[in-house]
């Protein structure tokens, strides 16, 4: 999977929107997906040693049983490491990359 397709399958509802706001900073081409609604991150999209990533938020339980089980998912990249996991994209299963997409998703939405 590329950029551009782990960008689309953050896309799952019409609240869903790609912003730039690090584009001003050196390497700063982090799409970063939220919430039109409400201006809340759900995911972060960045390479990190040539390994497409995304930091996704999970309930902290959730990201503690997630991390032990998978290696390709680690605590977030410069983010809350209680709240929030980083996923090695091309590692991970696609139907468990877009569940931890939906989670995400779902609790920033409130």
């Amino acid at each position: 999977m590329n950029k551009k397709t782990l960008i689309k399958h953050c896309i799952i509802t019409n609240d869903a929107i790609v912003t730039y706001p690090f584009k001003n900073l050196p390497g700063g081409n982090h799409p970063v997906i939220r919430h039109k609604s409400n201006n809340k991150w759900f995911a972060l999209v960045f390479e990190l040693d040539n390994t497409l990533c995304v930091n996704l938020k999970t309930n902290p339980i959730d990201s503690a049983i997630l991390r032990d089980t998978y290696d390709f998912i680690k605590p977030a990249w410069h983010m809350n490491k209680t709240h929030w996991i980083s996923v090695e994209v091309n590692k991970a299963p696609i139907d468990l990359l877009d569940n931890l997409i939906k989670t995400s998703y779902e609790l920033t939405v409130k």
